[in-house]
């Protein structure tokens, strides 16, 4: 597909122009999009890591890529092998949005081999550039994209990254931007995840569980519609009691319930092992 032609301009003064990226120190003068614009002005998580990832960072970058999707949030990252493709690939299976920032020219697709991926996202999401057709890729211009990614972020997650890695920086200018820092931890042999560890020592939230992100923003998780399909009217209300609290123990479901502690404590097997729910510490969680 020849985009080269397709892309919109939305400058600084626009109304068009997305207010949380509005706000940061050094905002584009311009945006040059491709695609859906209303996605500008969705909440958004940036899903970033290594060009070079391992089996495991991919199926993460995947699964909060797709979790973001079945609750209303855009998925951002920078369309780069590895980490950033996971993650626009699985909010695009859940028919969610994705918005990729290029580090490049509007029409370029870098890396090449993602012009699939690319070409799916200009149906489905959304391409910005900061920098005009034909604009060619540089040492400097990719980390430059990167205030973008965290700037239209309410919160960015670092899947893996190694001690050098670009991700690094957007962990670094989001923190500067006053966005949230989520970092997947990792295997401390894994050279993958020295990065993403380290900055859980330095101060990031670790992301244990998937939905801990919609928790620590404040944002009220959507069960999705396959989970509910087939349960009992108990079994549907518990999960309903389970989700509106986040976490709870099952003497607050017999409270709530009016059942016998037995009763729950069955329910919530079975559940368990329908992969509706999970327990851990004494605690009750809807799983991802």
């Amino acid at each position: 597909m020849d985009v080269k032609n397709f892309y919109k301009k939305v400058d600084l003064e626009s109304e068009a122009y997305p207010d949380l990226l509005r706000q940061i120190k050094d905002p584009p003068r311009q945006l040059y999009c491709i695609g859906d614009l209303n996605l500008l002005k969705l909440p958004a998580v940036a899903v970033v890591g290594s060009r070079k990832a391992s089996a495991y960072g991919k199926w993460a970058a995947f699964e909060i890529g797709k979790r973001l999707a079945e609750n209303g949030i855009a998925t951002i990252s920078g369309m780069a092998a590895g980490i950033d493709s996971a993650g626009h690939r699985g909010a695009l299976s859940a028919e969610g949005r994705t918005i990729a920032v290029l580090g490049c020219g509007i029409n370029i697709c870098f890396p090449a081999f993602n012009r699939a991926l690319r070409d799916e996202i200009v149906k489905k999401g959304l391409l910005v550039s900061e920098y005009p057709p034909d604009y060619p890729g540089s040492k400097f211009t990719f980390p430059q994209r990167n205030r973008i990614i965290s700037g239209l972020s309410l919160a960015a997650v670092i899947v893996e990254a190694g001690l050098n890695s670009g991700s690094l920086i957007t962990a670094e200018r989001a923190a500067e931007q006053g966005r949230t820092v989520f970092s997947v931890p990792g295997n401390i042999n894994s050279f993958y995840s020295i990065g993403t560890n380290k900055l859980i020592q330095d101060g990031a939230y670790p992301l244990a569980i998937i939905d801990d992100i919609f928790e620590i923003l404040g944002i009220k998780k959507k069960i999705p519609a396959n989970i509910l399909s087939g349960l009992g009217k108990d079994e549907q209300k518990a999960v309903e009691i389970i989700q509106k609290s986040g976490e709870v123990s099952a003497d607050y479901i017999c409270r709530e319930m009016n059942m016998k502690i037995s009763e729950v404590n069955a329910m919530i097997t079975i559940l368990e092992m329908k992969g509706v729910v999970y327990s851990a510490l004494g605690k009750i969680f809807i799983a991802n």
